[in-house]
C-alpha cells in the first residue's frame, strides 16, 4: 500500500525540522504527556480554561453553583462590612434562587433544590461573627 503524497510531504518536513533542531529545547521535552483526561471529549477546552486561569466551577449546573455559593456566603458572612451588605448579599442570592426555580428544568438534571436564606438568621450569624472576630461555619 503506497503512502499519500501529503503524508510523505509531512514526514519529510518533520525529518527536516528534526535535523535542523526545531524541536530541541521545547517546554516539556523529555517528560511524558499528560493523558489523564484523554477519555473526556471536552479535554481541550477544560485544559484551555485552566491554563488561562479560568474557573471550571462556572460550568457546573446551577444547582451545584447555588449550593456552593450558599455555603460560601454563610462561611464568609462575617467578612461583610455592614448589616446592609448582609441584607444585599442575601437578597441577591435569594433572587437568583427564585429565578432558577422559575426556569424550566433541564431533562436529565434534578430540579434546583436550594433553600433561600433568611435575612434575620443571616444577620444573627453576621453579628456573632463580628462579635467573636471569626466567621461562623455553615
Amino acid at each position: 500500500m503506497s503512502e499519500s503524497p501529503f503524508f510523505s510531504l509531512a514526514q519529510e518536513r518533520i525529518r527536516e525540522a528534526i535535523a535542523s533542531g526545531a524541536f530541541d529545547n521545547l517546554p516539556g521535552a523529555g517528560r511524558p504527556l499528560d493523558l489523564s483526561d484523554a477519555d473526556d471529549p471536552d479535554w481541550w477546552i477544560k485544559r484551555r480554561i485552566r491554563e488561562e486561569g479560568g474557573d471550571l466551577s462556572a460550568l457546573a449546573p446551577a444547582l451545584i453553583q447555588l449550593r456552593r455559593e450558599r455555603r460560601d456566603l454563610l462561611a464568609g458572612i462575617g467578612e461583610l462590612a455592614s448589616e446592609d451588605a448582609v441584607r444585599d448579599a442575601v437578597a441577591d442570592f435569594n433572587e437568583r434562587v427564585r429565578l432558577e426555580r422559575l426556569r424550566p428544568s433541564t431533562p436529565g438534571l434534578p430540579p434546583t433544590l436550594v433553600t433561600t436564606l433568611d435575612v434575620a438568621e443571616a444577620l444573627e450569624r453576621w453579628r456573632e461573627a463580628r462579635g467573636s472576630g471569626e466567621a461562623p461555619g455553615c
